[in-house]
């Protein structure tokens, strides 16, 4: 895919997400947001505060991988792909039906978690669009992006940035489960 086009996708991507958090889940009542269909399932908030701490990682990350380009890079330029990158995507794909273990230190299970956990996010998710504004002018094939749980590993930036993106869409697709399982099973109260 050409750079102009991935970070196009990427940030109409980014767009989405903030309007769910806006229109869908900032509406919803703390007990909804805290709710868990299972003990073991996440909440509304804790998938978004698993997203916060990648986020917490990588924007910074992002930032230093995206100084300016030592050489003008063309729009034009294809976005390759390494071993990792291809089965890093492949893994947090949203149609990806596979649950994954997530690193204990990334895991927000049992966190007590306030509504600021949605402002965090859309924080965190303003930034992102202006590092892929800035990621126009960068080399996204270069390999400068460490892996968060393995910081000798690199992804390059360009799959690194698609790889935040696609888990961030996998796990507002949890959210909004979790939200519509609470609400369908939320009591009803009789007057």
């Amino acid at each position: 895919m050409k750079t102009n086009a991935l970070l196009q996708n990427l940030q109409a991507a980014v767009r989405r997400l903030q309007t769910v958090v806006e229109t869908e889940l900032k509406p919803l009542s703390s007990e909804v947001l805290n709710a868990k269909a299972r003990p073991e399932s996440w909440s509304v908030l804790e998938c978004l505060e698993h997203l916060n701490r990648y986020s917490r990682y990588y924007n910074p990350a992002f930032a230093q991988a995206l100084q300016p380009a030592r050489q003008p890079v063309s729009e034009a330029a294809e976005v390759r792909y390494s071993w990792l990158g291809r089965k890093s995507l492949d893994i947090v794909r949203p149609g990806n039906g596979k649950a994954s273990k997530t690193v204990k230190h990334m895991n927000p299970a049992g966190s007590r978690l306030s509504r600021g956990v949605l402002d965090e996010f859309l924080q965190h998710q303003q930034e992102l669009l202006t590092l892929l504004a800035n990621a126009q002018a960068a080399d996204l094939n270069q390999k400068a992006v460490p892996v968060e749980f393995f910081k000798l590993l690199k992804l390059r930036t360009g799959e690194a940035l698609e790889f935040v993106v696609l888990h961030e869409e996998r796990h507002m697709q949890q959210a909004q489960r979790a939200a519509q399982h609470a609400q369908v099973t939320a009591p009803v109260l009789m007057v």
